[in-house]
């Protein structure tokens, strides 16, 4: 399975440093799960949900390692499926975790290359 992504603040993945899994941001814990992307999907997610956000940390996820059950695909408002995490990410399932800045204009700078060529 292809690895997914997740926009993480910097403090909330210190915290998941130390307990050793990432709880997600608030508006996920709203949600009741943690909103992750394909990397087709991360670069808009970033844009659409993200713009203008300091602190922010690209997490790329091994889906083989979370825990059984807590990965769903399910529709988005716009029909798109999104792998979403219901549970916490154990910390062993992060494969990388890059800083994800702002270019002038307020856009990400995503580390190059992501799978499908983003970046």
């Amino acid at each position: 399975m292809a690895v997914i992504y997740h926009l993480a603040k910097a403090e909330g993945w210190v915290a998941a440093m130390t307990a050793g899994q990432y709880h997600g941001l608030a508006d996920d814990r709203a949600d009741g799960f943690l909103h992750f992307s394909t990397a087709e999907q991360i670069v808009e997610s970033a844009r659409r949900h993200r713009a203008g956000e300091p602190d922010l940390m690209l997490l790329s996820v091994d889906p083989e390692k979370l825990l059984p059950g807590t990965l769903k695909w399910e529709t988005s408002r716009g029909g798109k499926q999104f792998p979403h995490i219901y549970g916490a990410v154990p910390v062993a399932a992060v494969l990388s975790v890059d800083p994800l800045p702002l270019g002038p204009d307020g856009t990400h700078i995503f580390p190059a290359p992501l799978p499908n060529g983003e970046g």
